[in-house]
């Protein structure tokens, strides 16, 4: 009856509720009065006189007010404690002026006492029936049996919150009101917290957890631990992992700070968590040191890490933020993105960061050698470049136009247009590559090598290369790729059970990449330490258990999600490798170190890369091949290239256009 009620009241129109709120906020005037003359004299008072003056004036001097101050805009289930601080300004408002005029009357019989008691009582009618009716409200899809909550909505899925700190006490707020979650209880690690109650919702340990999904039938759980360190994080999701349910998360506290997302949204668990390694503290100078008031410009600013680099570098308040991109559409969504990032830092610091939206190719060396001049760019982070395993083995020329010839034109601009810092951002592929990409990436690094050794021409820009293995959730990545096969119901593709990768955190890596090119001094070569790697099928069986799901294979034959193996793509390795050789140092940051490597003279270069063109122009893959094995150490292509790709027979030849 009482949920049917509150029920009731929700579906009435708003003009209604407040008719409703006005009533009952005229009865209180009109009973905090007499409440208080009771109280005054201790006996069943009944006005005299005069006395009934203020019987008359009291509701027609209250409502007016209540009204003014905004008493009857709050949605009574949505109210929160600081509402309270808006009933006190108004039944002291109230009460002023209503003392006001009693001064006026000047009804002798009256005691004074009466209006600090009648303020009072008013109050605690007002709040506390406003805070009885939120209750009431809040509770209208529940009904409270035992320690359990027995639920009438049944269209929400019962969830679990494991967390029962500040974040999980507002999520189990939210969710109340939302249309998706009905949270059943909380876990948490404080055994001083066990067994007490926060809004209705026991808190238990995590030994309780199978009783607790039996009991309620809960197929999902929410951590509501935002603050916790990877670490922390990686050990839960590990004890989570055996119960097979559906486990999500809140967002970080740097995403919610940034405005990215709201403290309620809900997401698939941080695959970033599973490493359990947090990040170290950057160095700030470091940070700065070419972005602080510089003109900095991004290749490949669309792209994954080129994005990310876009985000953190705004955050360090450059003069003027050049987006180099080629691909029309990733440009737009990185520039409304930036400018809205924008507005809220100028909310703070209010400083004067121009974005400037540029469309074009790094092969295009007119196109890339004017911006550099127009815009006197100080600083350039090269992060153009095909990435894709597979599809550049498919398409080898535009790999080496890109890559390899990208790379010397905006190297070359950079030269003429005086640029103090050049970054380029490598790969672990690059290191004794088995594929046409780790080729070019490191011919690419080979180039900004030879460029800074170079004693023919004398030039200021410092060239840097930062190396490092795959980033959680960029574009090609396994992980995003899972997920849409786990929503699809399988099955999960992995090449090989023995692959494993190195893998960081995008953010992470772009932190670290900006970092490394301030330690350069010209033809650096830096490796980033990755940590340990990960074995990929470990990685889809994780995610797979964390999806709620169970695999489906010999021994488990009602699992939902399959996984299959479909070998090695051409140019893959089972692991990948940072460093070519052993002669390595580390620098003044832990989490990067410095390689030296073989280089080859810009003359010597030069030659390579003059046949090189010439044979990508002629697709003489076979001419490029040999250039590409002579020059980079270790590069062993597949055997399946030579059938598949670099024949004649197997390919397109596309019309000379370079």
């Amino acid at each position: 009856m009482g949920s049917q009620l509150a029920q009731w009241f929700i579906e009435l129109s708003r003009k209604t509720k407040v008719f409703i709120l006005i009533s009952v906020d005229l009865f209180f005037t009109l009973f905090a009065l007499w409440l208080a003359f009771y109280l005054r004299f201790g006996v069943l008072y009944t006005p005299k006189g005069n006395e009934w003056y203020l019987v008359a004036i009291a509701p027609i001097i209250a409502i007016p007010i209540f009204l003014k101050i905004g008493l009857y805009r709050a949605i009574i289930r949505y109210m929160e404690v600081r509402a309270l601080w808006t009933i006190i300004q108004a039944a002291t408002a109230y009460a002023v002026v209503f003392g006001f005029i009693f001064l006026q009357i000047d009804i002798s019989s009256v005691p004074h006492t009466i209006f600090p008691l009648n303020w009072l009582i008013i109050v605690v009618l007002i709040a506390g029936s406003r805070f009885f009716a939120r209750w009431c409200l809040g509770e209208s899809y529940f009904r409270v049996a035992g320690e359990g909550i027995a639920i009438v909505d049944s269209t929400k899925k019962n969830v679990i919150i494991y967390g029962a700190g500040s974040a999980g006490v507002q999520l189990a707020s939210a969710l109340v009101y939302g249309n998706e979650f009905r949270p059943v209880a909380f876990i948490d690690d404080d055994a001083l917290l066990h067994k007490q109650k926060v809004n209705g919702l026991r808190i238990y340990p995590l030994s309780s957890l199978s009783y607790l999904i039996k009991r309620h039938n809960v197929s999902n759980i929410l951590l509501a631990i935002p603050s916790a360190q990877r670490a922390r994080k990686s050990e839960i999701i590990r004890l989570l992992e055996p119960y097979g349910v559906h486990v999500m998360s809140m967002p970080g506290l740097s995403d919610i700070a940034q405005g990215r997302v709201t403290f309620d949204t809900l997401q698939e668990v941080d695959i970033a968590d599973l490493l359990g390694r947090d990040a170290v503290a950057p160095n700030k100078s470091l940070l700065q040191a070419n972005i602080n008031g510089k003109v900095v410009m991004i290749t490949g600013a669309g792209g994954s890490i080129g994005s990310e680099l876009c985000r953190q570098i705004i955050q360090l308040q450059p003069a003027t933020l050049i987006l180099f991109e080629l691909c029309e559409f990733a440009l737009y969504e990185i520039e409304k993105e930036l400018n809205y990032l924008l507005t809220k830092i100028k909310a703070s610091t209010n400083p004067d960061i121009e974005i400037v939206s540029v469309l074009g190719s790094v092969v295009d060396a007119h196109r890339i050698e004017k911006v550099c001049r127009t815009f006197k760019i100080q600083t350039i982070y090269h992060t153009a470049a095909y990435k894709h395993v597979p599809m550049v083995e498919k398409n080898p020329g535009e790999a080496i136009w890109n890559n390899v010839f990208g790379t010397l034109h905006t190297a070359q601009a950079a030269i003429k247009a005086d640029v103090e810092t050049f970054v380029l951002i490598s790969t672990d592929k690059a290191v004794r590559p088995t594929n046409t990409m780790g080729a070019t990436k490191r011919f690419a690094e080979l180039i900004l090598q030879a460029l800074s050794l170079d004693a023919g021409v004398k030039h200021h820009t410092r060239f840097t290369m930062v190396r490092f293995g795959n980033v959680l959730g960029s574009s090609g990545s396994v992980v995003p790729l899972f997920r849409e096969q786990i929503a699809r119901g399988g099955p999960v593709t992995v090449t090989d059970e023995r692959v494993i990768r190195y893998f960081m955190t995008i953010p992470e890596a772009s932190q670290l990449v900006i970092q490394a090119g301030a330690m350069g001094r010209g033809g650096d070569v830096f490796v980033l330490d990755m940590g340990e790697p990960i074995r990929i099928l470990d990685l889809a069986k994780r995610m797979i258990h964390l999806s709620g799901l169970e695999i489906k294979d010999e021994h488990h034959l009602e699992g939902e999600i399959e996984i299959s193996f479909t070998g090695l793509r051409p140019g893959e390795k089972l692991y990948e490798e940072l460093l070519i050789g052993d002669n390595v140092s580390e620098t003044s940051h832990k989490r990067i170190m410095r390689a030296e490597e073989h280089v080859i003279p810009w003359t010597l270069l030069q030659k390579m890369l003059a046949a090189l063109e010439q044979g990508t122009k002629e697709d003489d893959f076979e001419l490029i091949r040999s250039i590409l094995m002579g020059a980079v150490s270790g590069f062993v292509p597949p055997c399946e290239i030579g059938d598949l790709l670099w024949q004649e027979e197997n390919r397109i030849t596309l019309p000379d256009i370079h």
